[in-house]
């Protein structure tokens, strides 16, 4: 049984998609970044944010990544967590090693906006391709064929 005095939450935005690692088992980890904003502001009157890592485990009876598969970069997001303390001997040194694993998680945005934002995510990559495959054309045209056999791949140790 949880202790509920030992849980937290924050609200923020998510710095990347989540990464999502197979166990042996079937179940899932899933590892995000989270920017909270602090609680005051600097001398110039800007907010800071720390980017905090959290992991959460999906179970092997839950289909897919469960609500993780629908969060995004830079949905914003209420976690709740609770912070556990792991231990363990590395090169014969104890490591203390602090992680953040989150309980639940809510949308704090419609669908429409975060699919919006996602819309907009594959636009601008789909528009940056078509410009690196446009570049990359010309060059590849302009390069000389080369010969398999050249005095270079005589002069290298392998072969």
């Amino acid at each position: 049984m949880s202790n509920p005095n030992s849980t937290a939450s924050v609200i923020g935005r998510l710095a990347n998609d989540p990464k999502v690692f197979k166990n042996k088992d079937g179940s899932k980890k899933v590892m995000l970044t989270v920017f909270v904003d602090r609680s005051y502001t600097d001398a110039q009157g800007n907010r800071i944010s720390d980017a905090l890592p959290f992991e959460a485990f999906v179970r092997a009876q839950t289909p897919g990544t469960g609500p993780f598969a629908h969060v995004h970069k830079g949905d914003l997001v209420s976690l709740s967590y609770e912070p556990r303390m792991n231990r363990y001997t590395k090169n014969g040194v104890e490591v203390f090693e602090v992680k953040l694993e989150i309980q639940n998680i809510s949308f704090l945005e419609s669908r429409a906006t975060t699919q919006a934002r996602l819309a907009e995510r594959v636009t601008k990559a789909e528009a940056q391709n078509q410009n690196l495959q446009a570049q990359a054309a010309p060059v590849a045209a302009a390069a000389p064929a080369v010969a398999h056999a050249s005095a270079v791949d005589e002069q290298l140790p392998f072969g």
